[in-house]
């Protein structure tokens, strides 16, 4: 047995974030099927897809929402899930008749799992936006630059994957340890641009207690101590070097050839 043997899961096909909340469900035991919109062309078409990793363990079904015929299938889908992920704009499922309202009244115990870049409300939810832009307000990608450059984009990895996909996943799974309780569904709201500066509180702490500064890249994790550092290497690659603690930084230095006895460990 794995833990979400049995769960039920619909996955509304989607970018990065989304596939990968449901491959973590997925890995986990639960019954992933993608719903693939299609606009035109034959719908309703059951395909089993592993052209991408996010997609493996899942079956997937095309299902032509703006059709009556797609509507009740997908309706009939959602009666019997325990989770529907929605990774659309605000309002989108609403305009086809499928959002938390509706799908809640066919499903009670349905989990409705909201993950947009902006959140459902305020100036920004119905705005474009990439992984860039979220950990760009939330603060995070400020974090990762080398002194006097630029930030540089962590790939997709702060919002898309961690602050986002990763984040959905846990509500749902509070969400399922909630329902054990109370009997009923609910909806979640996860946002990437909540999800990165989620990511990011150690570091606002440290700067509330003045044990950083906002000069990035002179600190003890963002490459301004030597014991914490990428280095290359005679080969043409790199090693990375994680030596925080006093004990491993000394044996580093022996390592190295290195007397540490001069170093005492206020130094360190």
């Amino acid at each position: 047995m794995r833990p979400l043997d049995g769960i039920k899961v619909i996955e509304m096909a989607g970018l990065a974030p989304a596939p990968y909340c449901g491959m973590l469900l997925a890995d986990f035991g639960a019954e992933v099927v993608v719903v693939d919109r299609l606009a035109q062309g034959p719908p309703e078409i059951p395909i089993i897809t592993e052209k991408n990793p996010l997609d493996r363990g899942k079956r997937a079904i095309r299902i032509n929402l703006k059709t009556d015929l797609g509507l009740e299938i997908i309706r009939r889908m959602i009666a019997n899930a325990d989770v529907l992920v929605d990774p659309y704009r605000p309002k989108v499922m609403e305009s086809l008749q499928l959002g938390p309202n509706e799908c809640q009244a066919l499903n009670p115990k349905l989990i409705y799992a909201r993950l947009t870049g902006w959140g459902q409300n305020g100036a920004y939810a119905r705005m474009a936006g990439h992984d860039i832009n979220y950990i760009a307000l939330a603060g995070a990608l400020s974090l990762c630059r080398r002194k006097g450059e630029r930030p540089l984009p962590p790939g997709n990895l702060l919002g898309d994957f961690a602050g986002g996909g990763m984040l959905c996943a846990l509500g749902i799974l509070l969400a399922l340890i909630e329902r054990h309780h109370s009997g009923k569904g609910q909806v979640i709201d996860a946002a990437m641009i909540d999800g990165a500066a989620s990511l990011s509180t150690f570091f606002y702490g440290m700067l509330a207690h003045h044990l950083m500064t906002l000069d990035i890249g002179t600190n003890l994790l963002d490459g301004g101590a030597p014991f914490y550092q990428t280095y290359e290497t005679s080969d043409g690659k790199f090693v990375a070097v994680g030596a925080l603690e006093g004990r491993f930084y000394q044996e580093l230095l022996k390592g190295l050839g290195v007397d540490p006895a001069p170093l005492s460990a206020a130094n360190l």
